[in-house]
């Protein structure tokens, strides 16, 4: 094979590599349900470490742990990357920063914070995937979908701040004392509750607990709102786009359009 030939294959090398990784991502075929169900495990054990930094901190093996956690976030980078269909799409992904910031949290644990709990972020991103959606649909959840996703969202943010506060003012405490404690402050924050034998300190504690009040009531109420408001479907109309209809719609509220929404047989 000449030099000309090799160019010519490398870019379409290259294609097919994509293609198959974004079928990986984004699929539901049962291969690459398997695959996101992969990863999503892989995922609640990023954080399970974080949680038992502590414990492991003083043996050998945190070490061996946190450089291989590493090595495998870069290569979800890497993958990701050739995955994008442009560079630009990307880097204006936020998932693509988050793992940025963890990857050099792990590999410089002495110097930074241990911050791999921003990868709780991998379980809102869960949320919207088609591993979530389907597994909804199988165990014949489809109808929860809004109620399920909203919960998501609120133990996203509830552990997002709870690893903030533990990295910030409670990882030096041992065992999971800290971790405890870290979380006890932020639900009593959140649902303002106020007991005050825990405080944070300085100014940073104060913004914190403003922080933490104002978007954890925001979406507690939003997570009730989906508990208590009606159940509808998503079906794009044809005519005008409208997406949520009434289970027994037959036309579009906006447009009067004929809806023929599929049931649960079809």
């Amino acid at each position: 094979m000449d030099t000309t030939d090799r160019r010519r294959s490398t870019p379409a090398t290259l294609r097919s590599l994509r293609i198959a990784l974004q079928r990986l991502e984004r699929g539901r075929d049962p291969s690459a349900l398997r695959w996101q169900a992969l990863l999503a495990f892989i995922d609640l054990s990023i954080l399970a470490f974080f949680i038992l930094g502590p414990y492991l901190r003083a043996g050998p093996s945190y070490l061996i742990i946190d450089y291989t956690i590493a090595a495998w976030i870069g290569a979800e980078l890497l993958a990701r990357a050739v995955a994008a269909p442009s560079a630009r799409v990307f880097l204006k992904r936020p998932m693509t920063w988050i793992d940025v910031v963890i990857l050099a949290t792990l590999l410089f644990p002495d110097l930074m914070f241990n911050f791999a709990f921003l990868r709780a972020m991998r379980i809102w991103a869960i949320g919207r995937s088609p591993l979530f959606r389907e597994g909804l649909r199988r165990i014949g959840g489809a109808h929860l979908q809004d109620v399920v996703r909203a919960c998501l969202n609120f133990l996203v943010f509830l552990f997002m701040m709870t690893g903030f506060v533990y990295t910030t003012f409670f990882y030096g405490q041992e065992g999971v004392e800290g971790f405890v404690d870290a979380l006890y402050f932020t639900v009593a924050t959140v649902t303002t509750t106020g007991f005050g034998d825990i405080t944070l300190p300085g100014t940073l504690g104060k913004l914190t607990s403003v922080v933490t009040m104002i978007i954890g009531i925001s979406l507690f109420v939003r997570l009730a709102q989906a508990v208590v408001r009606p159940h509808k479907v998503n079906f794009p109309c044809p005519q005008c786009g409208l997406k949520r209809h009434d289970l027994d719609a037959v036309h579009c509220k906006a447009c009067g359009h004929v809806l023929n929404i599929p049931d649960e047989g079809d």
